[in-house]
């Protein structure tokens, strides 16, 4: 059962212009260190950052529910499986939201897409509950 979603839209230039004013004092802050590598090994680094942060936004949008707070940006870390395909792992407070959002007995995944045509990146996910065996 679907138990949340969430969408995000990124302006890439926006994310060029806090990477030039801040640099890795924002990549430290927001992506953890296989997510920077990641987009460092890209042609067009912001792209992938900017897919990241939007990724991170759509995830904590689903993950919401009706927690309050903001979820720690290192806490959601979007990884690529090895055909490419996103993907999720939730660390600390992330993992606990998930994990409180889910009904007794169902384990919990999240589906990813992400897209960008520039000047734009978007994310789209959803929080999924299956019964557990």
């Amino acid at each position: 059962m679907i138990i949340g979603i969430g969408t995000d839209i990124c302006d890439i230039n926006r994310i060029a212009r806090i990477l030039g004013k801040f640099g890795q004092r924002f990549k430290d802050k927001t992506f953890t260190e296989n997510e920077q590598n990641y987009c460092e090994s890209k042609a067009v680094p912001e792209n992938a950052y900017a897919k990241r942060f939007a990724a991170k936004e759509a995830v904590a949008k689903a993950l919401a529910g009706e927690a309050t707070g903001a979820l720690n940006w290192l806490d959601v870390e979007v990884i690529n499986q090895s055909s490419g395909r996103p993907d999720i792992l939730l660390h600390g407070t992330a993992k606990a939201r998930l994990s409180n959002r889910l009904p007794d007995g169902y384990s919990g995944s999240i589906h990813l897409s992400l897209t960008d045509e520039p000047p734009y990146a978007q994310a789209f996910a959803i929080v999924e509950a299956h019964k557990s065996a």
